[in-house]
């Protein structure tokens, strides 16, 4: 009797090792999988880098996150990105702010033209100002980062060196870019990034307002002659990286904590690449025999005097719906002055 006592309970330990290991196994073993739905096209600077921000969490995860990457509006395109987070068509995604308009009102106020510098400093400014006043129009999703590029200058057809000489000019510009091109004198025409190179090519457009980086990595150098260095003027589009919120909530700590933290290393990654961007979008338009013309001191304060109103009225609206905007607009002014320094 004693040896089958002594079986019996060798027994009952041996299954519940059994079950113990095997539930253990279980939950290591539990995997989150996840799709994400990016506007960049896969060579583009901006989508290399979050394919490797997703590479980053599935490998600090230990293989526990899966990240199904379609980049190029393969899955959605960029206008569909937020709406289709928000109902969990993706998981995650990337696109800017500026396509979903109306939806965003505090986040607009990052899009002014406030003379912003380079993307390294405007994708802190960005979340510098997200993390001081944390929108409630973000709340339904979870914001793992944001990012921006870096000036949006003018590049003409024709040399522009005062607002006389830009007046008139049909100019490639979306959201507030194109109110700020209104403004100096210039007729907007409003089409997306892919339409702006035969834009300029058949003169449908005269000048376009953008980011350096567009020279090369659109080859719109190959269409225009001239850069005009308009930083009194320059706006930024700000990107977002963001999650589905149920998806967020359903995650364990830990597995939160590694998103979080690569996250922030990223944003650094995103701002300096949008610079390096710039710089070859540049040199590649100089290399074709384009110039790069300065605006005087007095015209760039001049520009600047004419865009104002722009910011002005903004905060007079948002603030007439109860929103603190001329907060917003003196924080950002306070940032770019603080990441310039």
């Amino acid at each position: 009797m004693k040896n089958k006592g002594k079986l019996a309970a060798f027994c009952l330990v041996l299954t519940l090792g059994i079950i113990f290991l095997l539930h253990a196994h279980a939950v290591q073993a539990k995997t989150y999988e996840f799709t994400f739905a990016n506007i960049f096209p896969p060579t583009h600077i901006q989508s290399i880098l979050n394919e490797s921000w997703a590479k980053e969490v599935e490998k600090r995860s230990n293989g526990q996150v899966k990240i199904n990457y379609y980049p190029g509006g393969t899955l959605l395109k960029g206008p569909q990105i937020y709406d289709g987070v928000l109902k969990g068509i993706a998981d995650l995604g990337n696109s800017v702010f500026a396509y979903s308009k109306g939806v965003f009102p505090v986040m607009e106020a990052y899009h002014l033209p406030l003379g912003f510098k380079d993307g390294y400093a405007n994708s802190f400014i960005i979340n510098d100002f997200y993390d001081k006043f944390k929108p409630k129009e973000l709340n339904k999703v979870k914001v793992l980062y944001l990012h921006a590029h870096g000036p949006g200058l003018l590049h003409t057809k024709k040399e522009v060196r005062t607002l006389e000489e830009f007046k008139g000019l049909k100019v490639r510009s979306v959201g507030t870019a194109a109110k700020a091109a209104e403004a100096l004198g210039g007729i907007p025409v409003a089409m997306g990034m892919g339409a702006a190179y035969e834009a300029l090519q058949k003169g449908v457009a005269d000048v376009h307002f953008a980011p350096p980086e567009v020279l090369k990595g659109w080859k719109h150098a190959e269409v225009i002659k001239y850069t005009l260095e308009s930083y009194s003027v320059s706006y930024s589009n700000g990107f977002y990286v963001i999650m589905n919120l149920d998806k967020w909530n359903s995650l364990p700590t830990d597995v939160q904590k590694i998103f979080e933290l690569v996250s922030v290393e990223w944003i650094g990654k995103h701002g300096k690449a949008w610079d390096e961007s710039d710089v070859e979008g540049l040199a590649y338009s100089k290399s074709l025999g384009n110039q790069v013309i300065p605006l005087s001191a007095a015209e760039s304060d001049r520009w600047a005097k004419i865009v104002e109103p722009i910011s002005d009225e903004y905060v007079k609206q948002m603030s007439a719906k109860g929103f603190p905007a001329q907060d917003y607009v003196d924080y950002i002014r306070a940032l770019i002055v603080k990441y310039m320094k």
